[in-house]
Order: structure tokens, then sequence, then C-alpha cells
């Protein structure tokens, strides 16, 4: 049970720590004015390539708690990626006035419920982008980190129409809280509802009829501030939206870099899940190389794995020459059984199967 004591240290690990940079300093990125009606009262920020081209895609990118939208693109090098491969990118921004932990409130019924506050504020800002420039809104995609990556799964819930893909780094499944207090029971792992509900709810936010979003999901396994458990009820919540297999095709990039990919009948990849082993909370980034983008920071942890680089190559937004240099130097697997093995070995199925019950996938 949550107690007084673990909430008030909670929020003290929340409150802005050194070195993030609010957006009033220096940034590449520039202010989106008057997007229309804004609920949530947000800010937006945005970045549009040398070498954007029309018909280019959006990647909406949404910051964790304590951060602003330029200290999180200098970290995960959204922008940097953009000006190789020519996309355009939104940034959403809390203010303190509605959290003075600049989280967004991914956990009040009142921004995350379609047409109202913050998600409707964020869906005013991708009208007007589509307005001001020649972006093509078929393939727009969506991440966040923590509150934000939190807040990135209840805009895939409540506009799924809107978006091809998403991508959740150390978040929560949508709807399972709607109080301060339950956002912090469920950010410890306590009281997430069973699978089927939680897809229930996604159901619900929407009314949506045609095909869901892909979503990938990247949590670190060392995580203190949002359990681990969170990740497999997200897919636990996103796998019974689709027809999927109950066993994921299981790869790992590098001992400390799992990936398990779920595909429905014709091959397609639905749902990605991203184990970094050891990884506290924070956004994997990586510093060096072909494929590293964005600087070490608070929560922008340099574990040698890109996040930002992965999710962009997983939306099709990497160029083949990039991925095959990339591929070229990319280490060999390093012994763990796990290489494109659907269920692996009997070790690795007991694995999974364990997560999948936990989440609530199989019984």
């Amino acid at each position: 049970m949550r107690n007084i004591a673990d909430t008030i240290r909670r929020l003290n690990v929340n409150r802005m720590p050194a070195g993030i940079i609010d957006a009033g300093g220096s940034t590449r990125l520039k202010a989106l004015a008057d997007f229309g009606r804004n609920p949530g009262e947000l800010r937006a920020w945005h970045y549009i390539p040398a070498n954007f081209k029309p018909g280019s895609p959006l990647v909406v990118v949404l910051h964790g708690c304590t951060q602003t939208a330029a200290g999180y693109d200098r970290g995960s090098g959204w922008s940097e990626l953009a000006d190789t491969h020519g996309f355009a990118l939104l940034f959403p921004e809390q203010q303190r006035g509605n959290n003075a932990n600049l989280c967004f409130n991914w956990f009040n019924p009142g921004d995350v419920g379609r047409g109202q506050g913050e998600v409707e504020s964020i869906r005013q800002m991708l009208v007007a982008m589509s307005a001001r420039y020649p972006i093509d809104r078929s393939p727009t995609y969506i991440t966040g980190l923590s509150a934000g990556g939190a807040m990135a799964a209840a805009m895939l819930s409540t506009y799924p129409e809107l978006f091809k893909a998403g991508a959740i780094i150390a978040g929560l499944p949508f709807g399972t809280a709607s109080t301060i207090p339950e956002a912090f029971d469920r950010m410890r792992g306590h009281g997430l509802p069973e699978s089927r509900a939680l897809a229930e709810k996604v159901r619900k936010a929407s009314g949506h009829a045609g095909s869901w979003p892909a979503i990938s999901v990247w949590h670190g396994s060392a995580d203190t501030t949002v359990d681990p458990v969170n990740m497999e009820a997200i897919i636990g919540q996103w796998w019974h939206l689709s027809d999927l297999d109950d066993a994921p095709t299981i790869t790992s990039l590098t001992q400390k870099h799992q990936c398990r990919t779920w595909r429905d009948a014709n091959g397609v990849a639905c749902i990605e899940a991203h184990t970094i082993k050891g990884m506290a909370h924070g956004t994997p980034i990586k510093t060096g190389g072909i494929d590293g983008y964005g600087a070490a920071g608070p929560f922008m942890l340099d574990v040698g794995v890109s996040s930002t680089w992965h999710i962009a190559d997983s939306w099709n937004l990497i160029t083949k020459t990039e991925r095959q240099k990339v591929e070229a130097i990319k280490p060999a697997l390093e012994g763990t059984g796990l290489n494109d093995a659907r269920g692996g070995d009997q070790a690795v199925g007991s694995v999974i199967e364990n997560a999948l019950r936990a989440a609530g996938l199989m019984r």
C-alpha cells in the first residue's frame, strides 16, 4: 500500500534537477503561437528542418516531469535526427500553472478525455501544424517519456485515427488512474486492472472502429520510479485490441537490450517491447556512433542504445543507407539464445509466460 512517506519521497524525486534548461534558454525550437483552442493551457514548440520536403511526416514528442520541450529535445536528439532525415517535429509543453513539476496530467480525467483538456490542446496543435506546413498527416507519430509517455498513450487512445504509431518510454497504460494518489500507486505497479479491462478503456475512449496504431514500449529493468510491470500492462492493453499471437518473436540486439515483437496474421508488427537491462528511469540514448543522438543528463541515460534512432527506424523515418551502415557495425548477439526465435528455449519461454500472466495476457 502507498504511504505518506513514500508519496513525499516521490514528489521530491520529481522536482527540477540540475541540468535541465527551460525552453526560454538556448533552443533550436520555435514557438507555435495561436494554434487554436487550448483547454489544457499548454505551450507548443515545433521544428522544421532545412531539408523538409512537402509530404513529409510529423512526429509529436512529449517531455517528462521536471523537463521542458527544449531540454528533452537536447537530451533525446530528435531535432538532430530530423536534420538528417527531413521530418517535422511538434513539442507540446506543460506549464507550471497546470502542474508544479511540469508533468502532463495523464491521471486527470478532465485532461485525457476526447475533446477535453490537454489531449484536445495537443490535437489542436496537430491541426495547426498541418494547416501551416505541407505535412502528410496520414503517418503521424507520437512518443513521450514518463508522464509524457502516459500522455502519449492517452493521445493514442483518445485520438487513434490521428496516429500511425506511438512509442511509450517508461510510461503507464491509459485510464489506470483518476487521482494523484492513484497515480502514485500505479507508478509503483499497484492496482493495475486486468488487461481486458484496460483494453476496454481504450475502446471506450474514442469509439474508434478502424485499425489501431502500432505501439512500442521502452522500459529499464531497474526503474524504481515507474515499475516495469507497467510495460507489461501496456502490452496487455494493446494486445487485446488486435488479433495477435500469444507468443512474441524474441530478438536481442545485445545482452543489454531485449526486444519482443507481436505481429498480426499478416506479419505486421503491432507491438514492440524493449527492455534495457539495468537501466533506471529515463530515456535510453546513445551519444556516439552513426546511430548516436542527443546528450546525457537527468533522465536522459546513455546506455549505448538510442531509443530515438530505433523508434524512428521502426517508423521508416531512417534512410536505407543509414540503416545499412548501422547494421554493418551492429555487435553480434552475445549468445543469449534469443536471436529471432519464436518462444525461444524453455527458460526464455517461462520468463515470457510469467510476464504475460502478470499483465493478464495469459491465465
